[in-house]
């Protein structure tokens, strides 16, 4: 008779990697990202190095913080399903956010943001209070603060993009997200879902034109090898979350709920810091490499915005409700001004 064979599971795996690495302490959290350790070219990275050490210096090592990085768990949706299921503490994720809570999309609408101070106002303020608030009862995840993973623009191999009739018939290599393919087909191109893994090749086979990232996964990446035009359009602002299991954050004593609240905000406030510089030294570079830059004057962004909002909203009309893409728009507007 042959022996049966126990079935390891992700969970499982989570939790004995964290059993073999947790350490005495009073409490152990744990987080897990996506990104590399290193933390001058890793938001996350950064982000998570900071959590640690204001959280076990506050505590006089009480708690316990053991990170994570580089997919070690597994990817984001992985990473969210471990901290739901209490296997994981925490977690830094930002698109796949949206899977579990779907209005947190409406942070993705094309051209929303025309700065990231003005985004920084928007995600700190009520509008991001409320949002955290719903994405909390939605799925059992706090979000303790906002991150950043950066303004995505447009590159090719074919022209420079200064208008949307410049996106026309290219193909562009998008993330696997509705959201991203109703923008390129509003602006005219031909939107290709591509994983991540493979944009290289298919750039450099001619599977697509073109593709959109933050600056600095481009330089990082040296995308410039295979793209030649760079568009500044800054067409979605990218939102980091850091969110936490709310039955371990409520286990927690008043006094280490504050110490990790204030160390999560000022991690927060790390990783977005971090990508600033990294896609301020990084579009110097991409230069430096021979990539033709474009930046778009005020008018021609207002006729990106113009061209992709309204297919992009639409779409998001059938998926949730009207009022957070009234709120986000109105919240942006207040913060613009101010």
């Amino acid at each position: 008779m042959k022996p049966r064979t126990k079935k390891i599971t992700l969970g499982m795996a989570v939790a004995a990697a964290i059993s073999m690495q947790a350490q005495a302490a009073e409490v152990t959290l744990t987080v897990g990202h996506v990104d590399p350790q290193e933390w001058t070219t890793s938001k996350k990275g950064a982000a998570a190095i900071v959590f640690k050490n204001l959280v076990e210096g506050e505590s006089g090592g009480r708690i316990e913080v053991n990170v994570y990085p580089s997919s070690q768990l597994g990817g984001e949706t992985d990473l969210l399903q471990s901290a739901q299921d209490g296997t994981l503490s925490m977690a830094m994720v930002s698109g796949a956010f949206s899977n579990l809570c779907p209005e947190a999309a409406v942070l993705e609408i094309p051209y929303l943001f025309p700065s990231a101070p003005v985004a920084w106002e928007v995600l700190d303020g009520k509008f991001g209070k409320d949002l955290s608030q719903h994405c909390y009862e939605k799925t059992g995840l706090r979000t303790l603060a906002y991150g950043e993973t950066g303004f995505r623009n447009f590159t090719n191999s074919k022209r420079p993009i200064q208008t949307p009739d410049d996106l026309k018939d290219l193909k562009l290599r998008v993330m696997t997200a509705p959201l991203y393919v109703e923008m390129v087909k509003a602006l005219g191109g031909h939107p290709t879902p591509i994983s991540w893994p493979e944009v290289p090749s298919a750039l450099a086979t001619g599977v697509v034109d073109g593709q959109e990232n933050p600056v600095s996964v481009i330089y990082n990446n040296k995308l410039y090898e295979l793209q030649k035009y760079l568009t500044l359009d800054g067409h979605v602002y990218g939102t980091d979350f850091f969110v936490m299991n709310d039955a371990l954050y409520g286990s927690l004593s008043e006094k280490d709920r504050d110490i990790v609240d204030r160390a999560a905000k000022v991690a927060g406030t790390v990783g977005r810091a971090i990508q600033q510089f990294n896609s301020a030294e990084g579009l110097s570079k991409l230069a430096e490499a021979g990539m033709e830059i474009t930046s778009p004057t005020p008018e021609q962004l207002a006729a990106f915005r113009e061209t992709a909002q309204p297919a992009v909203i639409e779409w998001l009309k059938g998926e949730i409700d009207a009022a957070w893409i009234t709120k986000a728009r109105d919240a942006v507007q207040e913060a613009a001004v101010n």
